[in-house]
């Protein structure tokens, strides 16, 4: 089957969508919400269909009320006329994963809808499942021939993160996959590559010439990556306490992002053209030894505090963590990229549960000119150069740079040139989750982890975590509420800090 081209913008083919975990948190939250804001936007096919597969004994009619139910907790039933347009099209099969029959009443089904239709429809297995039922589906779909392809029909599957805990693990996950759907069928989903200003990155280096010239060590200083959160673990004591920070958000969320801001330009827009680049920049970046990771990296748990007169409980309270766990809720790391590009720089990554906002930016610091001219002035302190790509709350970019303070003095002052989608284009971006939906209707893969990107961040990642074992180094305390512990600090080096959120 022909990939599509990143550059397409197009009604996907006959298409039906299969959810593995139907009746689960994922459905009810972002996949059909999703599925009705492309209907909204008028970006579905005509003949498109939701099937949801899932161990509950439930009738269609039973299945669509609890999704009606669950967009009025999470939409305020603003979604309600669209999902009553869709509702003849989402259908519900009963069947445990490891049922042979489910999949063989699922198969005809299928093929009933292609004869009757005439025309083939690609087939979209979206596993919103836990990691544990991947095996099972997989080998279930290979073996009732669901992951066949034909000239005519498409045979997709979207996997959600976590892929794996380790690179051992990711490579077991890599390998089950492998034995079912060939690479160019998998989509390995991450929703922080389907925000707006996550993609924009690749718009803004590269179709501009004022950027790409002094996108390199010779005018950046150093890069900050930050993904700041709120809330604490939410009652997710048991996953956090096998992920930690480091796996549940550096690995993929930030490590992503490192690779779009870091790559080469790409020969086309295809997928694998990006693709490549980013796995350039990965293999550009050396294991971290024991050493290392003492000097570059920073740990820490956050700690009971009281907030604006809240009481914010501390890690070691929240549900299902043990109460002598040394799981870190914040990640510091100083990562260095081995290339004519960015030799010298250095790539600064932070990660942070229960913070004071939630927030997740790059910040690009430029280097600061001579000071000769204006030290002669009686000027102290220069303002960094900094670009920032905000990727949420607020989708923008803006570049900070300094400017005259009015008056006889000569001060100079940091000011500010905002820019953001909403205002810009007179609406919000729509959810990530909608745009890789789409893409993987279409075929374009672009936004997708690929296995070679997915087992080079995990080599990184394990390095760090192995240098932690190895060097016993436990999370620093830090006050829920905080920007994570001060020794966090001592990574930057002199002369840098941390960006003030």
């Amino acid at each position: 089957m022909a990939e599509a081209s990143a550059q397409q913008s197009r009604k996907p083919g006959p298409t039906v969508l299969v959810i593995f975990g139907a009746t689960g948190d994922l459905t009810h939250r972002k996949l059909i919400p999703s599925v009705l804001g492309l209907h909204e936007d008028d970006l579905l096919p005509e003949e498109f269909a939701v099937i949801g597969f899932a161990r509950r004994p439930k009738s269609d009619d039973d299945f669509c009320e609890g999704l009606i139910a669950a967009l009025e907790e999470h939409s305020q039933g603003r979604k309600k006329p669209a999902f009553q347009e869709l509702r003849e099209r989402i259908h519900y099969l009963q069947s445990t994963f490891d049922d042979e029959k489910g999949y063989t009443k699922l198969r005809e089904i299928l093929d009933a809808a292609d004869a009757a239709r005439e025309v083939p429809a690609t087939r979209i297995f979206y596993l919103a499942t836990p990691p544990s039922a991947y095996r099972t589906i997989l080998q279930r779909l290979e073996q009732s021939g669901l992951s066949e392809e034909t000239e005519q029909r498409a045979a997709r599957v979207i996997i959600e993160k976590p892929f794996g805990r380790s690179f051992e693990t990711a490579r077991e996950l890599n390998e089950q996959v492998a034995a079912s759907f060939s690479e160019r069928q998998v989509y390995r989903i991450d929703h922080y590559l389907g925000k707006e200003t996550v993609q924009n990155i690749l718009a803004l280096r590269f179709a501009n010439g004022l950027f790409e010239p002094m996108w390199n060590q010779k005018y950046i200083d150093h890069v900050q990556i930050t993904v700041a959160e709120s809330i604490g673990i939410e009652g997710r004591g048991g996953y956090f306490e096998e992920s930690g920070i480091i796996r549940d958000m550096i690995q993929n969320h930030l490590l992503q992002v490192l690779t779009l801001i870091a790559m080469e330009p790409p020969a086309t827009l295809h997928a694998d053209s990006v693709r490549d680049e980013k796995v350039k920049v990965l293999r550009s970046m050396e294991s971290l030894t024991p050493e290392t990771v003492a000097k570059r990296t920073a740990r820490g748990q956050y700690t009971a505090s009281a907030v604006a007169g809240k009481d914010l409980p501390g890690y070691l309270e929240e549900e299902g963590v043990s109460p002598d766990s040394t799981t870190e809720t914040f990640a510091a790391l100083r990562l260095s990229i081995d290339n004519w590009r960015w030799a010298g720089t250095p790539f600064f990554l932070r990660a942070g549960k229960s913070m004071p906002k939630r927030i997740t930016e790059v910040a690009i610091h430029y280097n600061q000119p001579p000071h000769m001219l204006f030290g002669k002035a009686g000027v102290a302190d220069m303002p960094d150069n900094v670009l920032v790509l905000q990727i949420q709350p607020d989708e923008g970019i803006s570049f900070n740079f300094g400017s005259k303070v009015p008056g006889p003095d000569f001060d100079l002052s940091a000011v500010r040139m905002d820019f953001r989608y909403a205002a810009a284009f007179g609406t919000s971006s729509a959810d990530s989750y909608e745009r890789l939906l789409y893409d993987a209707m279409i075929g374009d893969s672009t936004l997708f982890a690929r296995r070679d990107e997915l087992e080079e961040a995990w080599r990184i990642v394990d390095s760090v975590v192995a240098g932690w074992a190895d060097c016993k180094m436990k999370p620093s305390p830090y006050p829920a509420g905080s920007w994570g512990p001060s020794e966090a600090a001592r990574i930057l080096g002199k002369n840098r800090r941390w960006r003030r959120l």
